[in-house]
């Protein structure tokens, strides 16, 4: 017999294993559509997905049935998150090698910390400021390529977007933890108004929308396994185990997944300076954590 935190991590397990994949499906994806429209069909297959999890669940009226003030919460999550930090995420995996985007992009929890510092009022000491500078250490190295003896930035521009979806997120996970809806149900609504978002920018861009087989299957990919039904086994667990450390430690394992499966699926030769830069960034986040 399973018992309730096993059940516990063999969906955060699998949710962790699901989101590793997410790097990889989001640059195949991008090989044949851009990424405003990968996330247009993302976000509207995600929607979907919410839409049939909280029918099934009998609380997808319920979902609805909410004041002003979380109508506008909603609206302000959804412009952040899917839409300003899929946008600007994507953009960033056009630019870059998948693994340099991988890694990048584990640098929101630091920007995280940083952020609660303004809003949350938070103070931190100079072990946690110590423990920021292993990540931002491990950042650089990532940016210099492993080489400090000249300045050789593979995009700066879409190391800028790497860096600034950090913020959005952050922005985002700061504003949602204030929001005490049940998550399931807040999310859908701030897919709804993500989906609106991304549309209206498309038809003010006036991109032509290209429906391909790959590029429809990968944006289903990622709208289920990166936004969606992954997002939604994550709670599960955290509902199930005891301890919401007991799962959410095993998240860390998640990049370096990654960067298995961006060798292994997309082709590319992880270099030393991709693992090492990520060793101390996510080395700096978990002394950071243990420090608390």
């Amino acid at each position: 017999m399973i018992s309730r935190q096993q059940k516990a991590h063999i969906l955060a397990l699998a949710a962790i294993l699901l989101w590793s994949t997410a790097g990889s499906a989001f640059k195949i994806t991008l090989d044949h559509i851009s990424a405003s429209q990968l996330l247009l069909f993302a976000a509207f297959f995600s929607m979907l997905f919410l839409f049939g999890w909280k029918a099934v669940e009998g609380k997808l009226a319920g979902s609805f049935r909410i004041s002003r003030r979380e109508w506008l919460n909603s609206a302000i999550m959804g412009l952040l998150n899917p839409f300003a930090y899929y946008i600007i995420l994507f953009e960033a995996y056009d630019l870059l090698l998948a693994q340099e985007a991988v890694a990048l992009n584990y640098v929101w929890p630091v920007t995280l910390v940083l952020l609660s510092i303004p809003v949350l009022k938070q103070r931190i000491g100079i072990y946690s400021i110590l423990a920021l500078l292993v990540s931002f250490a491990g950042l650089l190295i990532i940016i210099m390529k492993g080489s400090f003896g000249g300045i050789e930035l593979s995009s700066p521009r879409g190391i800028f977007f790497a860096l600034i979806s950090s913020v959005f997120w952050a922005s985002f996970w700061l504003m949602n933890m204030k929001d005490k809806r049940e998550e399931a149900a807040k999310l859908l609504i701030n897919f709804i108004f993500g989906f609106a978002y991304i549309l209206i920018y498309v038809i003010v861009i006036k991109e032509e929308v290209v429906f391909t087989l790959e590029g429809m299957g990968g944006s289903l990919y990622v709208g289920l396994f990166e936004m969606g039904l992954t997002y939604v086994l994550w709670l599960k667990a955290l509902q199930l185990s005891s301890t919401t450390a007991k799962v959410s430690n095993l998240v860390y394992i998640s990049p370096f997944l990654s960067l298995m499966f961006v060798s292994l699926t997309v082709g590319e030769t992880i270099y030393l300076y991709t693992i090492g830069g990520l060793v101390l960034i996510v080395g700096g986040i978990v002394l950071q954590r243990i420090i608390k």
